[in-house]
């Protein structure tokens, strides 16, 4: 016998414990995104129930986190209506990013360095770097 269409949606749905769980977050995590107007879970009472499409909205919001977006972006960017505000968005994303590879980078470079100066500061690699980075401030 088939269940009525809202008892299978129901059945479908997710605890806080179970999404937070899927995902490797704490469940305070969630209820914060919640606070901050990124989630917006169905409630039981007083449970948060989770749909496949909140799994998603979750999804999103830590894909955008593991590309450096700031919370209030990532709101922007699942929220805004219109290609423009994202789009808006998305361009100072992408100067926050490219600054974030430079000093990546840099980081490599040091590393791949290998200086073998007993002072560091007298390493022209080292110098090299240093002046990048006084030509950048």
């Amino acid at each position: 016998m088939d269940m009525p269409p809202i008892l299978r949606l129901n059945a479908d749905m997710k605890s806080i414990g179970e999404v937070a769980a899927r995902f490797g977050l704490p469940a305070h995590v969630l209820r914060y995104w919640e606070a901050e107007g990124l989630l917006a879970p169905a409630r039981a009472g007083t449970r948060r129930r989770y749909t496949d499409a909140d799994l998603r909205r979750v999804a999103a919001i830590l894909v955008a986190k593991e590309a450096g977006f700031e919370l209030a972006d990532i709101r922007t960017m699942l929220t805004a209506r219109s290609a423009a505000g994202r789009a808006e968005m998305a361009a100072r994303q992408r100067e926050r990013l490219r600054a974030r590879i430079a000093r990546a980078q840099a980081a490599l470079e040091l590393l791949d360095g290998d200086c073998p100066h007993e002072d560091l500061m007298t390493c022209p690699h080292f110098q090299s770097l240093l002046d990048r980075q006084l030509e950048r401030s």
